[in-house]
């Protein structure tokens, strides 16, 4: 990848959000020890949708894979003849508070602006699936249902005990140091845990035997290519590589998306990175326009989720915005596991 310098030069040091994140781990955890205690025993109370609900989660804050396995669900379900709908928050999303329908498989009503980003991504790769958010999960279930769909994907719900679900998946990796949203030990409350297939053997053999009474089973992380804005079809990786580029990202954990792209033979010397769920408002847009300037980048790299964001400044900068997608690739045993709520359902 044809990038002019090197710079130290960071927006966003994961290292630093990390740091932070410590003493809020310890509260977090103290706090879903005492919910989970009251569940538990029966003193709040959990609540039944009226169609199916599968939670995709995990114990960790920031990013772990789980809007993609989502999204896989979502593919699987209509590949098997159901209407799949995602609930999800909408997290900094202006509905996040009072509800709202992105999508009900026929018109999407909102952008990334009123949904939050995640869900605006979903409601573009699947035009046909639901998209309901908000902090109210069971009526987002609720107007699923109404509106015809037959199974909810609960997008990072492990932690939402309120509602209650048909199946439980959580997905873990042990190979990372994170600060933890739950103890270790919550994971028995899972049914299936999803475990990066990476690293050693050891380490997937002790999962096996700690939470025995969980389906283990392994993904990969697959880049499905780079795509410019308006075009579904993925570029040549030879016809990125002849170009500037400025690579651009607001994820957590950004170390994932440079993996990729080292993966594929391109290794970025200068990065522009911003927090997770970053809005980019006109300042930072600056700061790429800048840094776009003086590299004389001929493009901006970008993630899938931030694409979105930088549509009005590649209009406006009239410079091209490209993506990657990331799909997960899953053991086929996973599936079948599905298969008998399919049948239920």
């Amino acid at each position: 990848m044809c990038i002019l310098k090197q710079s130290t030069k960071m927006v966003y040091s994961p290292q630093r959000m990390n740091r932070v994140l410590i003493p809020l781990s310890f509260a977090y955890q103290v706090g879903c020890r005492i919910n989970n205690f009251l569940y538990d025993r029966g003193i709040r109370k959990t609540h039944r949708a009226p169609l199916s609900v599968i939670s995709v989660g995990n114990i960790a804050f920031g990013g772990s894979e789980k809007t993609p396995l989502a999204m896989n669900l979502i593919s699987f379900f209509l590949e098997n003849g159901f209407r799949p709908a995602l609930v999800t928050r909408g997290y900094k999303g202006k509905w996040e508070k009072i509800g709202g329908i992105l999508s009900d498989g026929n018109q999407i009503y909102g952008t990334w602006r009123e949904a939050g980003d995640e869900p605006f991504m979903v409601s573009q790769r699947f035009p046909q699936a639901g998209v309901f958010v908000g902090k109210n999960r069971l009526a987002s279930c609720e107007k699923a249902h109404h509106a015809g769909f037959n199974v909810a994907i609960l997008d990072d719900g492990f932690q939402h005990r309120r509602l209650q679900r048909n199946l439980d998946i959580v997905l873990y990796n042990p190979y990372k140091k994170v600060a933890l949203r739950e103890p270790l030990s919550s994971l028995r409350r899972a049914n299936i845990i999803m475990v990066k297939r990476e690293g050693d053997a050891t380490t997937k053999v002790l999962i096996r035997k700690r939470f025995s009474e969980s389906k283990i089973y392994l993904y990969t992380v697959k880049n499905q290519g780079f795509f410019p804005s308006a075009d579904n079809t993925p570029l040549p990786v030879k016809h990125l590589e002849k170009k500037r580029l400025l690579v651009v990202c607001g994820i957590a954990r950004p170390e994932r998306f440079l993996s990729i792209l080292k993966k594929e033979g391109m290794i970025p010397t200068f990065v522009l990175r911003f927090p997770d769920h970053h809005a980019y408002p006109s300042s930072s847009l600056k700061k790429i326009s800048d840094e776009v300037q003086k590299l004389k980048a001929d493009a901006i790299l970008t993630t899938e989720k931030d694409h979105f964001k930088m549509w009005r400044f590649e209009r406006e900068q009239k410079i091209p915005v490209y993506h990657n997608r990331i799909e997960l690739e899953v053991d086929k045993e996973f599936y079948q596991e599905i298969l008998p709520l399919l049948k239920e359902g």
